[in-house]
């Protein structure tokens, strides 16, 4: 026996639907207008199919998928390249938009994107064979950016990972150190971005400009500082 397993998601549009995976290497491979809107496209091993409904609203969605891969900084350098040859800039609010690539506390590096219908892809690489939540670290700061990133890019829940990252970052009995303050300012900027508040986000990037840190622990933060500050 063979089965495939198929996702149907929604969209306002299957057009913009397919403009959107057109743009990061996706086909075409059905789509028809009437009795209603339909769209499959086919990446390798990844296809999607869409209903079109224009009453539905993708900035309330909650629908979407898992994508497991082996390579997922191949596949962020795909979507984000096609993005930004189709786009100007990697989109990284609002609806579409893509998160940062980064190594997840549940054993998975991961991103997020979300297309123009709204559904949200969880395009994951498996890290480790322990696929469940790593303890909350015991260090302030690394404990903040560990909430934070779980508030953000788990559950999407903005309004706790600003209320978890402005603690950590307005304490005054503490400091973190150059690459936990790093980290914090890049993470409390992409919530900003994605609250709408690109004043604030450009505040913090600036301060992320004159933190002396850099390490191989901090290349998936600075270059998503890069592509939020490409964005703002």
């Amino acid at each position: 026996m063979t089965e495939k397993t198929i996702p149907r998601l929604m969209t306002a549009s299957i057009e913009a639907v397919a403009e959107f995976y057109t743009a990061v290497g996706f086909e075409t491979t059905f789509r028809q207008t009437a009795p209603y809107q339909f769209l499959t496209v086919r990446r390798g091993g990844i296809e999607l199919n869409f209903y079109g409904d224009k009453k539905f609203d993708p900035q309330t969605s909650t629908h979407g998928c898992l994508v497991d891969t082996d390579d997922v900084d191949y596949l962020y350098a795909v979507f984000t390249e096609g993005l930004r040859e189709r786009f100007g800039s990697v989109p990284t609010q609002g609806v579409p938009r893509v998160g940062a690539l980064k190594d997840m506390s549940y054993g998975v590096r991961q991103f997020l994107v979300v297309d123009p219908g709204g559904n949200t892809l969880q395009i994951a690489q498996a890290i480790s064979a322990d696929q469940r939540h790593r303890p909350l670290p015991k260090a302030t700061f690394d404990r903040a950016i560990h909430m934070g990133s779980l508030f953000a890019d788990a559950k999407q829940d903005m309004a706790m990972a600003a209320k978890v990252l402005d603690r950590a970052l307005n304490r005054t009995d503490e400091e973190p150190t150059a690459s936990q303050l790093v980290k914090l300012l890049v993470l409390r900027a992409d919530v900003a971005v994605r609250q709408g508040d690109s004043m604030l986000a450009r505040e913090l990037l600036a301060r992320v400009g004159t933190v002396e840190a850099s390490g191989p622990e901090l290349v998936d933060d600075l270059r998503r500082a890069a592509e939020l500050e490409a964005g703002l």
